[in-house]
């Protein structure tokens, strides 16, 4: 196996690939990255068995062949040469691969190539086309609130329904909720629905963003999702497990419907929650006309600062987690948002102000006195 390539190419998407390498595992093999020249065609391959990266890329294959190197270093060597052009050829009697650029020479031991699982092919056939933009800008909206216990898995993916002209996701961890629903511009051929990790879905976005793709390919498989965008490709196992009936953790009403100037808002909360460390909680002190931010942490220090609202009623005061009601905030994107209140011991909601289909609902923190 043997090719040459320009190292910018290269690197670009040895970087991509890397990304699904494993940097945990006992199977020494996922911590590397697959190199396959076939057919013509020139593939890096990586994946932690859950998920799976695949960069094809442009080079002068001189033979073809499959080998697997160590991520880490590869990616460490490339960034490291000195010249924009490469070869790369794998020496069977050595057991390495060798890299040139220049003058400059590295010999590098392969991993065991029989160990390297196949990763799931895309259909062509039954993709799925959905616009890149929307579904990027959906995944950003939600997938902070996804779970990061793995002790409880089924919370850790996003519930990603599309359908006619309807896309929507949800996250939750059980302290906040997500629900994201976004118009498309036309409809699509198909429907999906699949618990998809949220690390699959946030590097999808990555990639997306990268590549300024238009359209992204989705294949959904038994328990698997395939992504194709442009000349990469991502599989991801889904979660197992039921993703809880969202809708039944919505109140049905609400106190106090409020519409506040979301950026002010969020300054202040910026500001404040700087003095809420150790779990201190974020309180909103609701009065007539104002609602007063504050946070105080013992040993570190208080901090408070009011604004107008426009609050009616009798007085209350709720606490929230100040990370959590923050990315509320920040997820919440349009100028304006309304904040729907029930009682100190009740989630609050936090919905964009433009009837953007987003809304974010997030649990109180019992207050001590």
């Amino acid at each position: 196996m043997k090719l040459s390539v320009s190292r910018e190419t290269f690197l670009k998407q040895l970087g991509v690939a890397a990304r699904g390498a494993s940097t945990r595992t006992a199977i020494q093999t996922l911590a590397g990255v697959l190199i396959r020249l076939e057919e013509g065609s020139a593939e890096l391959q990586a994946t932690d068995a859950d998920l799976g990266i695949r960069a094809g890329f442009d080079a002068e294959i001189e033979s073809e062949g499959s080998v697997v190197v160590p991520g880490r270093l590869l990616l460490d060597v490339a960034r490291s040469l000195p010249q924009d052009s490469l070869s790369l050829e794998y020496r069977p009697s050595q057991q390495d691969v060798e890299v040139i650029s220049g003058s400059a020479c590295f010999h590098l031991r392969t991993l065991p190539l029989e160990d390297f699982p196949k990763l799931p092919e895309a259909d062509a056939g039954s993709a799925l086309a959905v616009p890149a933009a929307a579904f990027v800008e959906t995944i950003g909206r939600v997938a902070r609130s996804a779970s990061r216990d793995e002790t409880r898995p089924h919370l850790t993916g996003v519930l990603v329904t599309a359908e006619a002209s309807d896309l929507r996701m949800v996250a939750t961890d059980s302290y906040r909720l997500s629900v994201k629903e976004t118009k498309l511009s036309s409809p699509l051929a198909g429907s999906l629905e699949a618990n998809v990790p949220a690390r699959t879905l946030q590097e999808l976005s990555r990639v997306a963003s990268a590549n300024g793709a238009e359209e992204i390919a989705v294949t959904a498989l038994d328990n698997q999702v395939v992504f194709t965008v442009g000349d990469v490709v991502l599989s991801s196992r889904l979660v197992e497990g039921r993703f809880p009936n969202y809708q039944q953790l919505l109140p049905e009403s609400y106190e106090h419907e409020l519409r506040i100037d979301r950026g002010e808002l969020l300054e202040v909360v910026r500001r404040i929650s700087l003095l809420a460390q150790k779990n201190a909680p974020l309180r909103l002190a609701f009065g007539e006309g104002s609602v007063e931010v504050s946070a105080q942490t013992p040993d570190v220090g208080e901090a408070s600062e009011s604004l107008p609202v426009p609050f009616k009623g009798e007085p209350f005061e709720i606490g929230f987690n100040p990370e959590f009601f923050r990315d509320g905030l920040e997820s919440a994107e349009t100028e304006e948002l309304v904040l729907k209140l029930i009682s100190p011991l009740r989630p609050g909601l936090i919905e964009s102000g433009d009837d953007g289909g987003f809304i974010y609902l997030v649990m109180p923190i019992r207050l001590n006195a």
